[in-house]
């Protein structure tokens, strides 16, 4: 029995319409009648229109039969947060305080996406501003949950089969934890790889983009695709002749991991070990257990400065907490900011030489399965780290929790190693016990 088109990943779906096997347009109708079908269930999307996306379909297909040159994403819809700027189409960022904002021209990551052939096929919610107030999205395996955030739209949008491929942002934990929430692969790339210019600003210095796939070479492949020519991502993954050498961290927030997680993450070692990964147990240098203090400072500080003119002018449309955030970013003094740039620097040059040796850096994504509410989006603490360096970080599922919810594992990379952490991500992925298809609602 053949594969529903919904279930596709992205290089799939890509050979599918360049190999003529199916048209674009057969595609989008494919992916927007499992949209019809479960959307209203999981909310993911803050802007779609089916008409546009047929239309830009048809285009595709119009250019792959007049035999125009092709990139690598040609006919690929894709879910963009709505933070990301997108000519002629809303970019609300989530917040009634951008009701209606529909700008003129689109963020960089959009033209690169465009000019390789892909198209935006809609919007995916994000929680206000990229922050910590929830949107309407619901996880994919269970409405009552949270997908996570701030991407939330995105991470369930490709969970649920809507779209081979998502853009994120992370912060903090926007990309890492909804895509271990919503049981897919997540991956933000070193620091600048993928163009910001172009999304809402929340911290200059943290703020980065990232990618959704269902597959760890979907995400090579995206991300390739959308970083500048030359970039330091190889589109495809070559074969590793030897498994990888990882080390296992437990990162100074590790008590605050339920149980059955720090259960699986011990039986997903084991289980890299017996498929030949060399798996050294080690901890951070002390100098870590002051970085999520440094990144909660840094996040304040530039929180205030780029968004105080909007709380002050907009201040009954923003929601408390993101009020209060910004007030309290207002009062960090500059000696206090300037403290934590310099710690987030000591702390690259430490986490550097603490990878040296290894090809990833092996640790939780999150604190467990994705919480039973839908008024905050779990807790980011085994992101932050990784965030305030910028360096490459990327997570895959790799089982259920007791709630039947995912688990996932989070590989960590040196800067700018990026094909390294990919490359040591896919062989763990071919050996980790978890499903080739998400289900919505027990309902393949």
């Amino acid at each position: 029995m053949a594969e529903p088109l919904h279930a596709l990943g992205l290089i799939a779906a890509t050979k599918g319409i360049q190999g003529r096997r199916f048209t674009a347009e057969q595609y989008a109708r494919a992916l927007l009648e499992r949209i019809a079908a479960h959307d209203g269930d999981i909310q993911a999307w803050a802007w779609l229109d089916p008409a546009v996306a047929l239309r830009e379909a048809r285009l595709c297909d119009q250019r792959l039969e007049s035999g125009e040159a092709c990139g690598p994403l040609l006919g690929i819809p894709v879910g963009v947060k709505d933070i990301y700027a997108t000519a002629g189409v809303p970019t609300e960022m989530g917040s009634a305080a951008f009701a209606g904002n529909i700008p003129d021209r689109s963020a960089r990551v959009i033209d690169r996406l465009r000019g390789q052939g892909a198209y935006v096929m809609g919007k995916t919610v994000t929680t206000e501003c990229a922050f910590i107030s929830p949107g309407k999205t619901r996880n994919p395996w269970n409405r009552l949950h949270t997908p996570g955030g701030s991407s939330s739209g995105s991470a369930a949008a490709v969970a649920a089969g809507f779209v081979p491929a998502a853009l994120g942002t992370q912060t903090n934990g926007s990309v890492i934890r909804p895509a271990a929430f919503c049981g897919v692969v997540g991956f933000k790339p070193t620091q600048g790889i993928i163009p910001i210019e172009g999304a809402l600003t929340f911290s200059h210095t943290l703020d980065q983009p990232g990618v959704f796939t269902r597959h760890t070479k979907d995400a090579a492949w995206f991300a390739a695709a959308l970083s500048p020519e030359g970039g330091s991502i190889s589109p495809t993954l070559v074969e590793r002749g030897k498994p990888p050498v990882l080390v296992a961290v437990k990162t100074p927030v590790w008590e605050q991991a339920q149980e059955y997680a720090k259960q699986n993450f011990a039986r997903t070692i084991e289980i890299l070990r017996a498929g030949g990964a060399e798996v050294e147990e080690r901890e951070l240098p002390d100098l870590f257990s002051l970085a999520h203090g440094a990144i909660r400072t840094v996040m304040l500080a530039e929180a205030a400065f780029n968004l105080e003119t909007l709380a002050l002018n907009q201040a009954r449309l923003l929601s408390a907490t993101l009020r209060d955030f910004i007030a309290d970013g207002t009062r960090v003094g500059a000696v206090a900011y300037q403290q934590a740039l310099a710690l987030r620097q000591r702390l690259r040059d430490e986490l550097r030489r603490f990878l040296s040796r290894y090809d990833a850096l092996i640790t939780l994504p999150t604190t467990g399965e994705a919480p039973a509410t839908l008024e905050q989006t779990g807790n980011a603490a085994f992101c932050s780290i990784w965030s305030l360096c910028g360096v490459p970080a990327l997570t895959l599922p790799t089982g259920l929790g007791p709630c039947g919810l995912p688990l996932g594992l989070q590989l960590v990379g040196a800067e700018g190693q990026d094909d390294r952490v990919l490359s040591a991500a896919r062989w763990c992925e071919e050996r980790l016990p978890f499903p080739a298809w998400i289900p919505v609602q027990g309902k393949p």
